[in-house]
């Protein structure tokens, strides 16, 4: 959290004195925004060393490299790596096929998928939380705190999720109007404003089940999860986009 609100502090003010100090205007954001993740990248060694510093004189002790558990930890990571690809692969081809169909088009995508990174926003720590205490709750053995906390998560998931879809079908038009000053792309934005309202809806459980994945170390059922979904949002845009 304290690197997380540094970067964002640090890019906010280096942002506006590169772009309005310095003149550089797009290149300054740019730039804002590099030193911002070499200042989170610099603070998070300082606080390894200053709070796990002393774990160094453990690294050579024999026995502690244990080849089982070590393959199992970069299973893990690569799991979530291709999960991650299928992830990005979706978001790139979704703005490409944004480009493709004009610049309104382009621009209404991008409109609308703030909607989608605003409540990405909220409904992250709900997965975070969930990878802590499902990983507390297992390695503990602890399985009614284990049963207690999914249910707790997807309650709460749903009531987050119910909120936000209230609040964009309310104001979903003053939001996107905050967020540009082209009335043609907040006229096209209507059109497509419904999509939007379902959202929360149909993502709460892909966070909540993220966090619950992940916790557990069954990345594996995550990764085969997101690769189906990618795989039938690939099939059904070349079976609709031309009917």
């Amino acid at each position: 959290m304290i690197i997380a609100i540094t970067q964002n502090v640090v890019n906010i003010i280096a942002s506006l004195c590169l772009v309005y100090i310095g003149g550089l205007k797009v290149e300054g954001v740019a730039l804002g925004t590099l030193i911002a993740q070499y200042a989170g990248f610099l603070m998070g060694i300082g606080l390894w060393i200053r709070h796990y510093g002393g774990l160094w004189k453990h690294f050579s002790r024999k026995g502690l490299w244990k080849r089982q558990a070590m393959w199992h930890f970069f299973q893990i990571n690569r799991d979530i790596f291709l999960r991650t690809l299928c992830l990005v692969a979706v978001t790139l081809f979704f703005t490409s096929a944004g480009a493709e169909q004009g610049e309104i088009i382009l621009a209404v995508n991008t409109l609308l998928m703030q909607l989608f990174t605003l409540y990405s926003y909220i409904m992250d720590g709900f997965a975070y939380a969930g990878e802590a205490l499902i990983g507390k709750h297992i390695g503990a053995q602890n399985y009614p705190a284990y049963t207690c906390t999914q249910k707790h998560l997807f309650v709460w998931g749903g009531i987050m999720a119910l909120l936000f879809t209230i609040a964009y079908a309310t104001g979903g038009n003053t939001f996107l109007a905050l967020l540009t000053d082209e009335t043609e792309v907040i006229e096209a934005s209507e059109n497509y404003l419904g999509w939007a309202l379902v959202i929360p809806i149909a993502g709460m459980t892909a966070f909540i089940w993220d966090g619950i994945y992940i916790g557990a170390t069954n990345t594996k059922g995550m990764l085969q999860s997101m690769a189906i979904a990618a795989g039938c949002f690939f099939l059904l845009y070349y079976a609709l986009y031309h009917t």
